[in-house]
């Protein structure tokens, strides 16, 4: 009678552990997946479908810090609730444990069923063969991990001191999630690329904004401004003086108008090339504005009402 007392007022803190559990577990398990995924995409590029199954280093870097945080949460609370039942103070068929056993997996499923909803999707809309088995093969493990740890935890007849069973799942999982982390580590990019990267876009953003201003400037007063002072204030059309500079250094744009009075180059110091750009994000401003490292200048020229409206820029003309 006391131990059923005693178990009833433990109810809410095993709930709260069952919880943490499933939530990290979760965030692990998908994570782990998207390593494997961007792994694949990365090692065997698609032509054909060059943006749907294309590598993303943001979702590695998502991936990367989830695990970190995720992955010690999940085997402290398992190695929580395992010790709790080995001691007694949990009961195997616990109300508690039983009910958030089986909605842990309830949610697994809903997410393995979507995971493979988009995996199939993916192969019927053209992604290679090749892919697609890998990927498959992938959700395939992992769910059938999860899923055959859980259903083993909640119908095995006795918990031992020292399960055997118990510890090949510890032990294979946590193998399994160091390598993937390891991987997503030499696949991601570094933090000083990163904030390279970011430093380029930042130019690039500004370089973008300098020539709105320009062809701005040229549909007013029918002229290329002298320099990029001439763009500071004064009317709609203008930018305000940070934008004429390096984000980082603070040193002014090299401006310069070409011979034609109708196109300009821009200069200024890259950290990184954007011409090998993974992420989707970053294609225009590749296409508008490609560069390698170091100083370079690029080309830019007036572009008229209706090749704006036609959705047409001028092609840029690197110059090295």
């Amino acid at each position: 009678m006391e131990q059923q007392i005693q178990q009833q007022n433990n109810s809410a803190k095993y709930a709260f552990f069952y919880m943490l559990s499933l939530v990290s577990l979760a965030f692990t398990a998908t994570c782990v997946g998207v390593v494997v995924f961007q792994i694949i995409n990365k090692l065997i590029p698609d032509a054909v479908n060059f943006y749907q199954g294309r590598f993303e280093p943001d979702a590695l870097k998502f991936s990367i810090a989830a695990i970190i945080i995720a992955a010690p949460i999940y085997y402290l609370t398992s190695w929580q609730i395992n010790k709790s039942l080995r001691s007694g103070a949990l009961l195997k068929d616990a109300a508690v444990r039983r009910w958030l056993t089986y909605f842990i997996l309830f949610v697994a499923s809903v997410t393995m069923i979507g995971w493979f909803i988009r995996t199939i999707y993916n192969f019927l809309d053209g992604e290679m063969t090749v892919k697609f088995i890998l990927k498959a093969v992938t959700a395939i493990f992992i769910a059938a991990a999860v899923f055959s740890y859980y259903f083993f935890d909640i119908r095995r007849d006795k918990v031992e001191e020292k399960d055997r069973i118990i510890k090949i799942y510890f032990f294979a999982s946590l193998i399994l999630v160091i390598a993937s982390l390891t991987a997503a580590f030499v696949y991601s990019p570094t933090p000083a690329e990163t904030r390279a990267k970011r430093q380029d876009n930042e130019t690039l953003n500004r370089f973008n904004m300098i020539d709105n201003a320009i062809n701005s400037y040229y549909a007013e007063k029918k002229k290329m401004p002298e320099n990029l002072k001439e763009l500071i204030g004064g009317n709609k059309y203008l930018i305000d003086s940070r934008y004429i500079k390096d984000a980082v250094s603070g040193e002014e744009f090299s401006y310069k108008i070409l011979s034609d009075k109708k196109s300009y180059e821009l200069c200024a110091k890259f950290q990184s090339s954007n011409r090998t750009n993974d992420n989707m994000m970053d294609d225009y401003m590749r296409d508008r504005w490609p560069h390698d490292a170091g100083y370079k200048c690029i080309n830019q020229g007036i572009y008229s009402l209706d090749d704006v409206k036609g959705g047409i820029l001028p092609i840029p003309r690197p110059i090295d």
